[in-house]
């Protein structure tokens, strides 16, 4: 899987990474709609019956672009900037694992092996990920954070990802855009561990006998993406609304406490408000991901190894 030499090695590098990036923006396109229906259902639940509700309200008061697209550059950039690295040192972390465990090569790693790989990698991509979706986040809540200040003859004021982040900036420095750092680690590394590990153990059930799971096919590929998405989301759901709450909200107390104020004053499913959405989303988004990331990659691996 990967090549031998230092020459090699950094070019598998660079193919992660731009497969990765490809992978990235294929996955925001499609799935940005119901992330800005799960953000606001997580820092807004009283706001809203159920996940049909949402949707057909934030189309109705600000349409598509700016509704339910709202945030998609800073997604882009988040996704980008996420998949980009997590592939990259996914790649790297691999390798790692295969040199502790005495394998000879990456492909002789178990699903266990890969998961552990992924839970590794995520800890590089979360410092990528918290900044640029502490702005997404912040975008697609905006309606709902302006409501709670304006009186009833002011409109909703929208601002660029470029103006909100300069705001932050002032007002908070550097630590403003890390706010939900914790929280992103929390999320991040456990649920890499369950994504990595749910992509490779369905392509190695869906590879037929003496079959590599390269070679599985793209339809049984986004199967396996699939299940490693809805695995990751159904596992860190929790430390997502958290996340989402102190990052919307502004908060400055802990996740643990902020987990356990909405826990005593909305009750254990709160907590899961907007798992819906997600799961919706999910399942086409990271079947893209790892089509794109997968066929690009072996692309680029002819071309240019």
């Amino acid at each position: 899987m990967h090549g031998k030499g230092e020459g090699s090695g950094f070019k598998t590098g660079v193919i992660d990474l731009v497969a990765g990036s490809l992978g990235g923006i294929a996955l925001v396109y499609v799935s940005q709609p119901m992330d800005t229906v799960k953000v606001k259902m997580q820092t807004f639940p009283h706001l809203y019956q159920n996940m049909i509700d949402c949707t057909t309200s934030t189309f109705k008061r600000d349409g598509f672009i700016r509704g339910l697209y709202a945030g998609t550059v800073p997604a882009l950039i988040a996704n980008v900037a996420e998949n980009s690295v997590v592939f990259a040192a996914y790649g790297a972390c691999q390798n790692l694992v295969a040199t502790v465990s005495r394998k000879p090569t990456v492909a002789e790693l178990t699903a266990l092996d890969n998961a552990t790989a992924g839970f590794l990698a995520a800890f590089f991509s979360s410092f990528t990920l918290c900044p640029t979706e502490l702005i997404k986040c912040k975008l697609q809540a905006l309606r709902e954070v302006q409501q709670t200040n304006l009186t009833a003859n002011e409109k909703v004021r929208h601002i660029s990802p470029y103006a909100l982040t300069k705001q932050i900036l002032r007002a908070e420095g550097i630590p403003g855009m890390f706010r939900g750092l914790t929280s992103t680690f929390a999320r991040e590394m456990p649920g890499y561990f369950f994504f990595f590990g749910g992509y490779e153990a369905t392509r190695e059930l869906l590879a037929k006998p003496g079959q590599p799971k390269d070679e599985i096919g793209p339809l049984n590929t986004m199967v396996a993406g699939a299940v490693g998405g809805v695995a990751l989301w159904t596992a860190i759901f929790p430390a997502d609304v958290i996340k989402s709450r102190i990052q919307v909200q502004s908060l400055t107390h802990s996740m643990t406490r902020v987990g356990m104020d909405i826990f005593r004053k909305e009750g254990f499913l709160a907590l899961y408000n907007g798992l819906q959405p997600t799961i919706v989303r999910t399942i086409p988004a990271t079947a893209v991901l790892f089509v794109v990331y997968e066929y690009s990659k072996k692309l680029m691996t002819e071309l240019f190894m």
